[in-house]
């Protein structure tokens, strides 16, 4: 992930979450979140079923801010009326990857809130939308 010229982010293999905050989200919801993620088995075995989590692959994380998934999609115009704001967005994300550290995993962030240039290789391709 690059900010302007500087590389402020980068893993191995493991997850790109893009991670956006609604009004309503509180810190413990981005735990409860962090704590489902780090388990939820959909990285595959020898035998190529979904079984395995981060936890159990070593996996890492390179974590975003994404207010743009929290539009309204009604009509041809999006609304982020339902995003939070950046003051208030920051405390939930940086729970949200304060507890996946706690819980092991390799975390990385870029700088919340800023222009961000994002590389990534989907090996799968697998794409999986949480909500708490």
């Amino acid at each position: 992930m690059v900010v302007g010229d500087e590389t402020v982010g980068a893993i191995g293999a493991g997850l790109c979450i893009l991670l956006g905050v609604a009004v309503s989200d509180e810190r413990g919801d981005a735990e409860r979140l962090a704590g489902k993620i780090a388990r939820l088995r959909i990285f595959e075995n020898d035998a190529g079923k979904f079984d395995l989590s981060l936890l159990d692959i070593g996996g890492e994380v390179l974590v975003v801010s994404q207010f743009t998934l929290i539009a309204n999609e009604k009509g041809t115009r999006p609304d982020f009326s339902g995003a939070a704001s950046k003051e208030r967005a920051e405390p939930p994300y940086e729970a949200f990857a304060d507890e996946l550290r706690k819980i092991g995993i390799r975390v990385e962030t870029g700088r919340f809130g800023a222009r961000m240039q994002l590389e990534l290789l989907n090996d799968g391709p697998v794409t999986i939308v949480l909500e708490t």
